[in-house]
């Protein structure tokens, strides 16, 4: 139960309903393209990357300095049930929507790392 409960804790939070929105369809992102598509602080990013991938929504890797983020594969059973959900709702937001704007123009600008 414990773990159900951490998977929708995880879904609580406006700020990690947009990570998982960026990360959807992407194969992985840079804690600084996080930053600069959220507009937000690397110490709050972290947070909150920590959290979702505690409840298992995340992966992780280490390059150097850089620490870059993937959906997790395989997903557990129950992200895996909900991921759908997440795919057909989240990218019709407005927030949604200028969150992917800001990260594909820094990403094509070069200011992205």
């Amino acid at each position: 139960m414990e773990k159900m409960s951490l998977t929708f804790q995880a879904l609580s939070e406006e700020i990690r309903l947009r990570i998982l929105a960026l990360l959807i369809n992407t194969d992985e992102l840079c804690v600084c393209d996080f930053m600069e598509a959220l507009k937000l602080p690397q110490s709050t990013v972290s947070r909150h990357l920590a959290h979702l991938k505690n409840a298992g929504w995340l992966r992780d890797r280490r390059e150097g300095v850089w620490s870059y983020y993937s959906m997790a594969h395989p997903l557990p059973a129950l992200q895996k049930a909900l991921l759908p959900v997440l795919e057909n709702f989240i990218p019709e937001e407005n927030v949604v929507k200028a969150d992917r704007e800001r990260l594909m123009a820094c990403q094509e600008n070069g200011s992205c790392a």
